[in-house]
């Protein structure tokens, strides 16, 4: 692997059949700006995917699930994603959000149209091609298989 590809780590998380995802900001500079997204994010210096994951989730959230698994890696523009996969065991009200505009639990309908609305944004705002894919690859193969992005 080359200095170029940056590693992320990210969760599906999921509650009653519906799938916990972020708005990111409005902002041009960052990546899929105001569109849905898993949460997590890069890797730190010497940082495994596993301890990633449940840092970024504390950090972006304040969520530390009872357990996750690693559901698949998937590579694309420059960008190695470890994907996790986990329970979300409290009500949307006991999370603070602290990176993002937004979030919600969005159902495997609104998945599969690619977007959803977001009440703080007042509009319809797309899935990001990334996590998109990656989720679709998860409603198909379902929790019980070990699939591969």
């Amino acid at each position: 692997m080359t200095d170029s590809v940056k590693q992320v780590a990210i969760a599906i998380l999921h509650q009653a059949g519906q799938y916990l995802l972020q708005l990111r900001d409005p902002i041009p500079t960052i990546v899929y700006p105001g569109s849905w997204g898993l949460f997590g994010g890069h890797l730190e210096e010497g940082e495994t995917p596993e301890a990633a994951v449940w840092r970024e989730l504390f950090e972006e959230i304040r969520y530390a699930p009872p357990y996750l698994n690693s559901f698949c890696q998937d590579e694309g523009f420059g960008v190695i994603r470890h994907v996790f996969f986990g329970p979300l065991t409290v009500p949307l009200s006991a999370l603070s959000l602290q990176e993002g505009w937004d979030f919600g639990l969005l159902t495997p309908e609104q998945i599969g149209e690619g977007r959803a609305y977001s009440a703080i944004a007042q509009q319809m705002c797309p899935i990001g091609s990334p996590h998109l894919k990656i989720l679709l690859d998860f409603l198909n193969e379902g929790l019980d298989k070990v699939p591969s992005c």
